[in-house]
């Protein structure tokens, strides 16, 4: 059987003490040196337990005004400082933080977030913006004096510590501040590797992951990229630690559109994009965040994950936490984000690449769609029970870190007022309580985002979402509506008789001191359709006492009949509901739950055991209910336990000729594991079997099963389906799981005729071939279709039908002109502004943009592919005069560019 080499992480049975093995990061696990599968107890190494607060450090409070502009002088353009900008410094640091700990510790927080405290830029002046949100770094080894300097940092966390609350760090591995620019002009549009790819010193071409993953990545100079990097006068020496103002440790590929190859490759709005896939940038930041752990810090909070190559992830981790338990930091946490809200695609980075959790993104939609009423109670039942697919020999999704709102999608208060418009403030007020209950009291590590607490809404993300907590002047800030409060952010906002930030204090409290709402199980007991109550069960595995929680989102009181595994006389822990509620012979509990509301109940005694092991069997593969999503690089492992007692499921595996892996321990049904096989070849068998335990001693084990590794999955993602492709199309294929030995061929036909090849790529992580098309007839089909070879299995894509266009017709056209920025553009004359980027009209054969402009005097051109590179002004002239749109009063503008003519027209309505 063909192995491909496997980053998952498992514990090997047999072995002396048991080896963990592969991306994994928990210490090695001893069992006994048993053989074969045995019972293991789910995973728990990471904290699951922390109330975390995430806070921006110049948005917070002020405890420092003499630090406000980091000495760098009055003029906003220089230091940043302008408080009656939402996008500039505010005034807030870290001695405020520590001001405030007594806020933060009465709220019932176990650890700070810190925005990134690292110096910055202070300007960024084509962004027109600061660098008070701490994500355009240019000093990696101090902390902004906007913020107190590396005093201010040393003295938090000392306090914080004290009183018994850890300190993490918002940290960026993946850009710097935009410093380098291109000879060729700055926040150039990107260009793939396959179309240019990176040479050596001496010219030759090289694949930059091949090489990484070989250990025989060459030397290179500034002419390696495809466009030449250059520093401005005086910026030589910008950044530090000094190996950053090498200009080869980055990319050097323009800018990012965010999908496909250029989202881990691009810059992100002319941020200088790190070579990641080069080991001395590997190396510099490893050895750079590990310097920082001497700073008595806790953990991490990694910014921008999917936008690294994973191969960067698997010697940073181990690298970085190495380090911490060398320095005694034997609870480090590193967490990332990976903003992103599939269960398949987030689960990866723990299962997979080695973090020991990521940010719950999908925990965040399921939340807001319980608490705004938008989704079935039943819903939540079905989310839960995807939490399987974090689950592996050293981690679970007990310590993913839960949110519900953030910098940069927004606060949840503002998601609340625009999902219920026509809501009171008491309707607005009991949702928003809902859905802290449900983050507070569910699995994971609930995060509460700065002013949440306070009431804090918004008019979106990003700066709306940014609010300073001690008073402003800035009036889109200002006029913000506060749910359960009538203050307004004019003044400080700290009310610790907040309905929110009680209410918050308060289940933080309950958790504290209930050591199942800590880590224990999470089992669901009942999911009503539509808007009503959910209710759950949590469980310490050694207390072995009982706690349910039922929660409503309807706007109705509703009296519910919840099963459980305890006898008699419940008690209420928190909430508004009967003091004590009894269960029947049983165990099932009637509970009345409030309109939006929650009650907590605790058993009086322990749960009812099983008198003996239950019966389990198991199923493998795709072939039963896959949900919402599949992923070829997993297989999915059910079992089926009899009973409905307290259980807990190790799923083990083994490869042909291999030894037992556990796979991972899951302790709520349903109970299945995802296992990664992205190291072996498709179609290769693996055995499973499973062992049932009820944590007290009965355990039975299943009989073996066998499944086949599932063929890879490939599709054409560009050109798309009825698109236009030009005299030179770039034809692109996406494969899961890109396995090592991926090699992509890439074929067309025309008008129905033969197929005949165009390419074959073998670099990931975007396939990507070239076709001539200078022959083929203006309006022409043209069909594409791909085909993946993998361990020696072959596997064709979908046809995909596109449309000669023509010389120069393969681009993607954008309308720049001077009304750029009053439809949401960064700036004027903004070639590669999303807003005015144009899609193709099949009907009109015409690409179009349509957008409403105010009265007045308009010009604009074309650009092609967000550059003025290829530019078309009036009567299709290349590089032609600007082209006049005049309205006498506010319009709706639909503007049409023929890509044969070049010609563009405006119409008006």
């Amino acid at each position: 059987m063909t192995m491909l080499g496997s980053t998952r992480s498992r514990i090997v049975a047999g072995a002396a003490g048991a080896v963990l093995i592969g991306g994994g990061i928990a210490a090695a696990l001893l069992l006994g040196g048993e053989e074969g599968p045995h019972a293991v107890p789910p995973a728990r190494e990471a904290p699951a337990d922390e109330v975390l607060y995430f806070l921006m450090a110049d948005r917070f409070a002020n405890g420092d005004p003499t630090n406000d502009d980091g000495g760098l002088g009055a003029d906003p353009l220089v230091s940043g400082l302008d408080p009656t900008d939402a996008g500039f410094y505010q005034g807030g640091d870290l001695a405020g933080v520590e001001e405030r700990l007594d806020y933060l510790e009465g709220l019932g927080v176990t650890g700070i977030w810190v925005s990134p405290p690292f110096t910055n830029k202070p300007v960024q002046l084509e962004d027109s913006s600061a660098g008070y949100h701490g994500y355009w770094i240019t000093d990696f080894t101090s902390i902004d004096p906007h913020l107190g300097g590396t005093e201010a940092l040393e003295s938090l966390v000392e306090a914080a510590h004290a009183r018994g609350i850890k300190v993490f760090l918002d940290i960026i591995t993946n850009h710097t501040a935009d410093v380098i620019g291109y000879a060729e002009g700055d926040r150039m549009p990107y260009i793939g590797t396959d179309a240019v790819p990176y040479v050596d010193a001496d010219g030759n071409a090289f694949d930059d992951r091949a090489a990484a993953a070989d250990g025989t990545f060459p030397a290179v100079g500034a002419s390696s990229f495809p466009y030449d990097p250059v520093l401005a006068a005086g910026e030589e020496d910008a950044k530090s630690p000094g190996w950053l103002n090498d200009v080869t440790m980055y990319h050097n590929r323009g800018n990012t559109t965010f999908t496909g190859e250029d989202s881990q490759y691009g810059d992100f709005f002319g941020l200088d994009d790190l070579w990641t896939e080069n080991p001395a940038v590997v190396e510099g930041m490893t050895a750079l965040y590990s310097d920082w752990i001497d700073a008595g810090i806790d953990g991490y909070r990694v910014d921008t994950v999917r936008h690294v190559d994973d191969g960067f992830w698997e010697e940073f981790l181990p690298g970085v936490l190495g380090a911490a338990a060398d320095k005694g930091a034997e609870d480090f946490f590193v967490f990332g984000e990976v903003y992103d809200g599939s269960r398949a695609a987030t689960s990866r980075y723990t299962t997979e690449v080695g973090f020991q959790a990521v940010l719950d993104f999908p925990f965040q939609g399921a939340a807001r769609a319980f608490a705004s009423g938008k989704g079935n109670a039943s819903d939540l039942a079905a989310f839960y029970a995807a939490d399987d697919w974090f689950t592996d020999a050293d981690s679970s999704a007990a310590q993913l870190p839960t949110f519900l709102g953030n910098h940069d999608m927004g606060r949840f208060g503002g998601m609340l007022l625009e999902d219920n418009p026509g809501a009171d403030d008491d309707e607005l007020l009991a949702r928003d309580l809902l859905a802290h209950s449900l983050l507070l009291l569910g699995r994971g590590n609930p995060i509460v985002y700065y002013g949440d607490e306070q009431g804090l809404t918004g008019d979106g993300g990003d700066k709306a979402a940014r609010q300073p907590m001690f008073g402003t002047s800035i009036p889109e800030y200002v006029d913000d509506e506060l749910i359960g409060s009538d203050a307004t952010l004019a003044d400080p906002v700290y009310d610790t008789a907040q309905p929110l930030y009680a209410w918050i204090a308060e289940l933080a409290a309950v958790t504290e001191a209930t050591p199942a709402l800590r880590s224990g199980a999470q089992v669901t007991r009942l999911a009503e359709d539509g808007r009503g109550v959910y209710a759950f069960s949590r469980l310490d595995r050694d207390e072995r006492v009982e706690t349910v929680v039922a929660l409503n989102s309807d706007d109705e009181p509703r009296t519910v009949a919840v099963p459980t595994w305890s006898r008699g006389t419940l008690t209420l822990l928190a909430g508004d509901g009967d003091a004590t509620v009894e269960t029947d012979d049983a165990g099932v509990a009637t509970v009345t739950v409030p309109a939006y509301g929650t009650v907590v109940y605790q058993a009086g005694s322990g749960i009812v055991e099983r008198d003996e092991a239950p019966a389990v069997t198991l199923e493998a593969g795709w072939d039963g209910d896959a949900g919402d999503e599949v992923d070829p690089g997993r297989l999915p492992v059910r079992a089926s336990v009899e009973g409905d007692g307290y259980a807990e499921v190790s799923f083990w595996a083994r490869a042909e000729g291999g030894a037992w892996e556990h796979l991972g321990t899951d302790d709520a049904a349903p109970f299945q594991v995802y296992d990664v096989v992205t190291g072996l070849a498709p179609g290769a068998a693996v055995e499973y079997q499973a062992v049932v335990s009820d944590g007290v001693g009965h355990e039975s084990t299943s009989e073996p099963v066998t499944a086949a590794v599932p063929e890879p999955t490939v599709a054409i993602a560009d050109p798309l389906a009825g698109g236009t492709v030009g005299v030179e199309a770039t034809v692109v294929a996406a494969v899961a799981p890109a396995r090592a030995d991926t090699s992509v061929t890439i074929s067309r036909r025309v008008a129905g005729g033969d197929w005949t090849e165009v390419g074959t790529d073998t670099t990931a992580p975007a396939y990507v071939a070239t076709d001539d098309l200078a022959d083929v007839e203006v309006g022409a089909e043209v069909q594409y279709k791909a085909t993946v070879t993998q361990g020696g299995v072959s596997v064709e894509s979908v046809i995909v039908a596109a449309r000669a266009g023509g010389a120069k017709g393969a681009g993607q056209p954008s309308v720049p002109g001077s009304f750029n920025e009053l439809v949401g553009c960064a700036e004027w004359w903004q070639p590669d502004c999303e807003e005015v980027a144009m899609t193709f009209d099949d009907a009109a054969a015409a690409w179009t943009l349509t957008v409403d402009l105010p009265a007045g005097s308009h010009e604009y051109k074309i650009a092609i592919d967000g550059s003025w590179d290829e530019n078309y002004g009036a009567g299709g002239v290349g590089d032609g005069p600007n082209m006049v749109l005049e309205l006498d009063a506010p319009a709706t503008v639909t503007f049409l560019y023929d890509p044969l003519t070049h010609e563009a027209t405006a119409e008006a309505s």
